[in-house]
């Protein structure tokens, strides 16, 4: 008995020092890869106003393009880490293989349809007669590097089923930094414009996928995995990967349909409501690397049999979680009067931002909650209940975000009408996780 707090407490630490050793190291990669677009427009501004605006109409298109097929990552670090429980290697590498030829065949198929519709698209997207053009070139030239970015998606989730996150890290650095030398050199000394730009990006993508890739090829040759595409286990790729697809659409439309209120309620409220997001995304990045060491740690508990490690290692990070959510809660709070001038000078939407920001700040808990029951289901290969989760959400969601406008309750609803949408997947999340039917054990789920 009096041993008990003792065992409590080393087994607290032992998470603790799997979860950092993981999440860190992910951290730095996810924050890494927006730096890419954050390069290309800071070197094409000075082109034009027309170029940037060509370019964040084709950076948006991508990055929704690329973005839909994140369960390529998320997918195969669940089944690689249940492998590697499982002791098998040979098999984890394998299994991450058949989602990087998935990734190739998914890329060649967006290559095929992104090039011919570019114009179609950047047109629907409402770019203006003068960015259209520019938009169009930077579209046709970077969709070849489509294939290489969703190979560096599942390549990155093999790694980090193998419990590693640091190689993931040293190859966005990589990435980032020979991104921001080639656009220097194409744009300017090379003399290629905004093409120049794309052509720095492309030629940056496929080196991290090629430095992923010998990565991979080694592990495989030194555990004598087969590198060979099986019809198969691409399949079983796939199949795997669906739910999450439906659930990654549905958390895009939420984002769209705020987007679209916000709008609706006029410029300074849709200026406010863009900082907002962006703020957003940033805790999102530190909440989710919490996340996805939870993808990695929880599939290598059910892979080994260890159902009670995986309950005790979920409960830790839901601590990480609502620990990190309070933290950025009110770094939120304390900061603003920091980083508000830096995004804005207009005192009318700083007027509009500060309430929304206070409701952003109240939900950060709960968002810190979710981020990691959602990484602890996806590790657990639950990807059919997120998926419907999801839609139950969107269902909730979109009728009160829609009604915003008509009640005018402004910029400070559509926020709490967010923070409601984060308590809808808390509530499902946590039934789901209460429910211990995510707890499948076994090398396969």
């Amino acid at each position: 008995m009096t041993q008990a707090p003792t065992t409590r407490r080393s087994s607290r630490r032992r998470h603790d020092r799997e979860i950092i050793a993981l999440a860190v190291p992910a951290f730095g990669a996810l924050v890494a890869e927006p730096l890419f677009v954050i390069v290309d427009s800071a070197i094409v501004g000075h082109l034009g106003t027309s170029q940037l605006a060509g370019l964040g109409v084709a950076a948006a298109l991508l990055t929704t393009a690329v973005s839909i097929f994140v369960f390529l990552a998320y997918a195969t670090t669940a089944a690689v880490a249940r492998r590697v429980g499982a002791g098998d290697l040979p098999s984890a590498i394998r299994q991450g293989m058949d989602g990087i030829w998935l990734a190739l065949l998914l890329g060649a198929v967006v290559v095929a349809v992104a090039i011919p519709s570019a114009p179609w698209l950047v047109e629907a997207f409402g770019a203006s007669d003068t960015a259209a053009p520019y938009a169009t070139t930077y579209l046709r030239i970077s969709s070849l590097g489509i294939p290489a970015m969703l190979v560096v998606l599942a390549a990155t989730g093999v790694l980090r089923g193998l419990q590693d996150t640091r190689t993931p890290l040293y190859v966005a650095i990589g990435g980032f930094t020979t991104n921001g030398v080639l656009n220097v050199v194409l744009v300017y000394g090379a003399g290629l414009g905004i093409a120049g730009s794309a052509w720095g990006t492309v030629i940056a993508q496929v080196g991290m996928a090629l430095a992923y890739l010998i990565v991979v090829v080694r592990g495989a040759r030194r555990h004598g995995a087969s590198l060979r595409p099986d019809a198969a286990g691409i399949r079983a790729s796939a199949q795997a990967g669906v739910p999450l697809l439906v659930r990654t659409l549905s958390l895009r439309s939420v984002l769209m349909i705020a987007t679209a209120v916000a709008a609706r309620l006029g410029d300074t409220d849709i200026a406010a409501h863009q900082i907002i997001l962006s703020l957003w995304s940033l805790t999102a990045f530190a909440l989710d690397a919490i996340a996805i060491a939870g993808q990695a740690i929880i599939g290598r508990y059910l892979g080994a049999n260890d159902a009670k490690g995986a309950r005790e290692a979920c409960r830790r990070m839901v601590q990480w979680g609502i620990a990190s959510g309070v933290v950025l809660g009110v770094l939120i709070v304390l900061a603003r009067p920091l980083f508000l001038p830096l995004f804005t000078g207009d005192e009318s939407v700083q007027d509009a931002l500060l309430p929304a920001l206070l409701v952003l700040a109240v939900s950060q808990p709960i968002a810190g909650v979710v981020f990691v029951l959602d990484g602890v289901l996806m590790g657990a290969g639950d990807g059919c209940y997120l998926a419907w989760a999801m839609l139950v959400t969107l269902a909730v969601f979109a009728p009160v975000a829609l009604l915003v406008p008509t009640f005018g309750g402004g910029l400070t609803a559509l926020w709490w009408a967010m923070t409601l949408m984060m308590a809808v997947r808390l509530v499902t999340l946590w039934i789901r996780t209460r429910s211990g039917r995510w707890i499948v054990t076994g090398a396969t789920r």
